[in-house]
């Protein structure tokens, strides 16, 4: 079993099973597939440079469309204008996340530096999310019925909904123990820095 993600002086750590990596891996390649772009044959070379897409449109996938929402639940004109200057660098942005989140899966031993736990936590929540949206999960109810499943022995080959569930509760998990860890590291970088500034003041 994976260790939580934990906060020390040398950073934040964690530490991963061979077959939590792989899933992890499975599971950030898989969402990074879902963020690649349709580029156009005929895509305008200005408007790819500066990221904007002139074509962009509310996603049919609803799993793509929780990563991706509308800006506006009442305009959507304004939806659409936003996505069209926005959505190609947040797909990149996200993929990008994820990708550096599972370059540091090559060892089973994690030590996280700020920038590297704000990928982790963005790489982690996307998963969810889509997770979240394959298993139906849009209420309170939704959610406690999912976290209910917690036996991995009990979990049929062929039920695929159930082994969801169970990735999702591993990765919320896991998310809480990241965000755990990355809370106690700010109090910690703002306790020592308020410590500083208390010392004794030099004569003017």
């Amino acid at each position: 079993m994976a260790d939580p993600f934990t906060y020390g002086r040398r950073g934040i750590s964690g530490r991963f099973e061979d077959a939590e990596r792989e899933l992890l891996r499975g599971l950030f390649r898989d969402v990074v597939a879902l963020l690649e772009p349709d580029d156009a044959p005929d895509e305008d070379p200005l408007a790819a440079l500066v990221g904007i897409s002139p074509d962009a449109a509310e996603p049919e996938d609803p799993a793509l469309k929780r990563l991706l929402p509308n800006v506006s639940t009442d305009d959507d004109e304004a939806s659409r204008e936003f996505r069209r200057f926005t959505e190609r660098s947040l797909r990149e942005s996200k993929a990008g996340a994820l990708r550096a989140a599972a370059l540091g899966l090559e060892s089973r031993d994690m030590l996280l530096d700020e920038a590297a736990a704000a990928h982790w936590a963005t790489a982690l929540t996307d998963v969810r999310l889509v997770l979240a949206e394959r298993l139906g999960i849009h209420t309170e109810e939704d959610a406690e019925r999912i976290h209910e499943v917690t036996d991995w022995s009990d979990v049929e080959d062929d039920d695929v909904d159930a082994y969801l569930a169970l990735v999702y509760n591993f990765v919320t998990w896991l998310q809480t123990t990241l965000v755990d860890a990355m809370m106690t590291a700010f109090r910690t970088r703002t306790s020592d820095g308020k410590d500083a500034g208390d010392g004794p003041q030099g004569e003017d």
